[in-house]
């Protein structure tokens, strides 16, 4: 039996940085951005239930905190 390969590609969003994969190639590239950057871009279109709302607004603020170490640590090394 033959297995199948499955190739993955990986893109970065222009806007938050965001690493993501997908298994199809993107026709533009520069063009894709993730589902959080179109959410902050086109706040009005947000359709999403309150509860992943609340969920992904959690999920920020505690990321936030660990970004701010990170460059206290990196302004650290600089000086």
């Amino acid at each position: 039996m033959k297995k199948k390969f499955q190739r993955f590609y990986e893109y970065k969003c222009t806007i938050t940085e965001e690493v993501f994969q997908t298994t199809r190639s993107a026709p533009n590239p520069s063009e894709l951005m993730s589902v959080r950057a179109y959410y902050q871009l086109h706040s009005d279109h947000d359709d999403r239930p309150e509860a992943i709302k609340k969920q992904v607004q959690q999920q920020e603020e505690e990321v936030k905190p660990v970004e701010e170490m990170k460059e206290e640590v990196e302004d650290d090394k600089t000086v």
